[in-house]
C-alpha cells in the first residue's frame, strides 16, 4: 500500500506497488476480528456475509494505518475455506499485492511458468470497480493481484463499511515491512526461483545453517525482494540438527508449508510493545544475559537500555543502521502463525545477530510443547 518511485517502477519488471491485504482462513472471523481489535490496536472497516448478499461465507476487514487484513470464516461445512482450517488450524490463505493492472501482473505471472489460481475478474458496485487475479504460491498459499485505482468504497465490492464497536486504541502499526514463508526441506531454492523467474525478484540476502543455528536445531533462509523493495518474502527450510527444529514443527501442525510470520513495522517499538502487553499480547521471551554485552556488538543507540530490557525487545546492526524487533507466540492454538514487531534505525537487514537467541527461546517454547 506504499507507492514506488517512478524510477523504480521504470526498472521493476514486476512492478508491485505493495501489499494489498493479508486474508486469514480463521475458524471463527467474529472472535478473530475482536481479538485484532483489542489486543492488536485494528479498526473494523468493513464487512460482507449474509446481510450483504455473501451466502457462503462471512469477512471482516480490520485496517490499522497502511496494514489490512482480512478474517475470513465458511458459513458451510464442505468448502475451500472449511477444508483450508480443517487442515491448517487459522492460517493465512492469501498474500494479496497492489498493482496498477491485475490483468497484465496475472498473464505475465502465467508465461513465465505460474499456476493459476484465479482468472482476471472485474467486480463493481456503485463505489466503482476492481480487478483481481491470483497465482499460487507455496502450499496452499496465494497471491491476489489487486488493481483498485478506479474503486473508492470501504474494501472490495461486496462489502460494506463497517465501523468497530469495540473501542479500539490502535497500538501505532504502520505498514507489513515482511512475510516470512516456511517450506519443506528442499524446497527453499525451488521457491527462491519462482519468486526471481515469475515475478522478477532480486535475491537479496542468504542465510545457512551456520548462521541459523543452536546446540539443537538449524534453519536455512533466503530472502527475495520486489524491484522497489517495498514487497519483501524471506523463505525457511529446515536444516539437519540434533532435535525437531521450529520449521519441522511448524510443517508437522500446518501440514505443509505456508506463512510463518508477518513483521509489521511501527515508529515506537517501546510504545507498541508495552500496550501490545497491556492488552494480552504474549511474547517470546529472551534472558536478561542477552542483554549484558549486546551494546558491544550493536554499539550507540537512541534508546535506553533498560527500558528496551524490560520489554524484552532485541536489537541488531547492520551496515545501514540499526533495528529493534519482537516476536509474538502463536496467535492462535496450533504453534504456527505469529507477529514479529519491528522498528527500524536505518538498517535493512533481518537481525540475524538475534537469530540464536531467538531461536533458542523458539526451543524453549517447544521444550513445553513437547516438540523440540
Amino acid at each position: 500500500m506504499t507507492a514506488p518511485t517512478t524510477t523504480a517502477a521504470q526498472t521493476d519488471t514486476f512492478p508491485l506497488k505493495g501489499t494489498d491485504h493479508l486474508e486469514f482462513y480463521v475458524g471463527n472471523a467474529k472472535q478473530s476480528a475482536l481479538y485484532y481489535q483489542a489486543a492488536f490496536g485494528f479498526e473494523m472497516v468493513a464487512y460482507c456475509g449474509p446481510e450483504t448478499g455473501v451466502r457462503d461465507r462471512v469477512s471482516y476487514v480490520l485496517q490499522q494505518n497502511k496494514i489490512r487484513i482480512v478474517l475470513t470464516s465458511s458459513l458451510l461445512p464442505d468448502t475451500e475455506i472449511a477444508r483450508h482450517v480443517a487442515k491448517h488450524g487459522d492460517g493465512v490463505r492469501v498474500l494479496a499485492l497492489w498493482v496498477d493492472d491485475a490483468e497484465s501482473a496475472y498473464y505475465t505471472a502465467i508465461e513465465r511458468g505460474a499456476e493459476s489460481a484465479i482468472a482476471p475478474l472485474k467486480r463493481s458496485d456503485e463505489h466503482g470497480d476492481v480487478v483481481l487475479s491470483a497465482i499460487k504460491t507455496y502450499g496452499d498459499t496465494i497471491h491476489t493481484f489487486v488493481e483498485r485505482s478506479n474503486y473508492n468504497g470501504a474494501f472490495l465490492p461486496g462489502f460494506e463499511a463497517r465501523k468497530s464497536v469495540y473501542p479500539v486504541k490502535s497500538v501505532g502499526l504502520k505498514y507489513v515491512d515482511h512475510c516470512v514463508g516456511n517450506v519443506e526441506l528442499g524446497a527453499m531454492n525451488q521457491w527462491v526461483k519462482f519468486y526471481q523467474d515469475v515475478m522478477g525478484f532480486k535475491l537479496l540476502i542468504t542465510f545457512d545453517d551456520n548462521d541459523i543455528s543452536t546446540e539443537y536445531t538449524a534453519l536455512m533462509s533466503k530472502v527475495v525482494s520486489n524491484g522497489n523493495g517495498y514487497v519483501k518474502f524471506p523463505i525457511n527450510e529446515p536444516a539437519k540438527g540434533l532435535k525437531k527444529s521450529q520449521i519441522e514443527e511448524y510443517l508437522d501442525f500446518y501440514k505443509g508449508a505456508g506463512v510463518q510470520h508477518i513483521a509489521v513495522a511501527t515508529d515506537n517499538i517501546l510504545e507498541t510493545v508495552a500496550q501490545m502487553r497491556r492488552n494480552g499480547v504474549d511474547f517470546l521471551y529472551v534472558p536478561e544475559v542477552y542483554y549484558e554485552d549486546v551494546l558491544e556488538r550493536v554499539g550507540h543507540i537512541e534508546e535506553n537500555l533498560e527500558d528496551l530490557k524490560r520489554q524484552n525487545i532485541l536489537i541488531d546492526r547492520d551496515d545501514d543502521g540499526y533495528l529493534l524487533q519482537i516476536f509474538t507466540k502463536p496467535i492462535q492454538d496450533r504453534p504456527t502463525v505469529f507477529f514479529e514487531i519491528i522498528q527500524r534505525r536505518g538498517a535493512k537487514s533481518f537481525g540475524k545477530g538475534n537469530f540464536k537467541a531467538l531461536f533458542e527461546a523458539i526451543e524453549r517454547e517447544q521444550a513445553l510443547r513437547g516438540t523440540l
